[in-house]
């Protein structure tokens, strides 16, 4: 698969003239949480020939290949990166360090990772995973048949905010860096056994619920809720991420 995805990312870069700084993976692949037949989340970053830039119409600031059952190949314009970028995106945090890369222009990387600590601002990072641990916990997680992946898309996104509130920096994108964080040995047996059925199981999969790990989320919920307040609020100026723009245009 690895060999259709560059091809296609090639044919992007001449249908679209635009040059692909960075690719990688940015879903259950990455996370580490994939069944049988998950999709290939695709993501890349891009760079269009410089006078475009200076045009008074603005060209596209996203682009991407049609979607299929296999493949959801997508990107972001540099400048719209650069701008997620200084409101800490936090998808865009983790698609810097996904950990399946497949095209990347090493110094624009190793440059944007570098400002990853600075730029990253604790409190909307964990205010965002947060939302996000909430939203599926209340959604999905409360029937008694609920889909296998859905306690894997509250897990993930809470450990997260567990993370920045321990740790005070941005939080890994892998799920089995975040997992330290757990102490409580029957949950980790737990999330070992739901792991094993999720690699050989469909994406539609349904489960029992188990209520120590709803027991376990409720509470991480609400002691991230209590605690975010005390995280700083970042804000940052855009004269570095702006001489990055100029520099990766020529």
């Amino acid at each position: 698969m690895t060999d259709t995805i560059l091809q296609k990312l090639q044919q992007l870069e001449r249908d679209e003239s635009i040059k692909i700084l960075y690719a990688c993976e940015s879903g259950s692949r990455a996370w580490g949480f994939e069944s049988t037949d998950s999709d290939y989340d695709v993501r890349f970053i891009y760079v269009r020939p410089k006078d475009e830039y200076l045009n008074i119409i603005e060209s596209p600031d996203y682009t991407g290949l049609p979607v299929n059952e296999v493949l959801d190949i997508a990107g972001w314009d540099l400048k719209k990166t650069l701008k997620l970028f200084l409101k800490s995106n936090s998808t865009l945090y983790e698609w810097l360090q996904s950990p399946i890369v497949y095209q990347q222009d090493r110094l624009f990387v190793s440059e944007l990772k570098e400002l990853m600590p600075k730029y990253f601002s604790l409190r909307a990072g964990a205010h965002h995973y947060l939302s996000m641990a909430y939203n599926t916990f209340r959604d999905d997680l409360q029937t008694d048949q609920l889909k296998m992946k859905r306690y894997f898309y509250a897990l993930r996104p809470i450990l997260a905010c567990l993370w920045i509130l321990k740790h005070g920096g941005v939080p890994p994108m892998e799920f089995s860096k975040l997992r330290v964080l757990i102490t409580d040995g029957d949950i980790q047996k737990t999330i070992e056994s739901l792991l094993s059925k999720k690699k050989i199981a469909g994406e539609s999969e349904l489960m029992e619920k188990i209520p120590l790990l709803n027991h376990w989320l409720e509470a991480t919920i609400e002691y991230c809720r209590e605690n975010i307040g005390s995280l700083p609020a970042e804000r940052n100026d855009s004269i570095e991420l702006s001489a990055l723009f100029k520099k990766h245009l020529n």
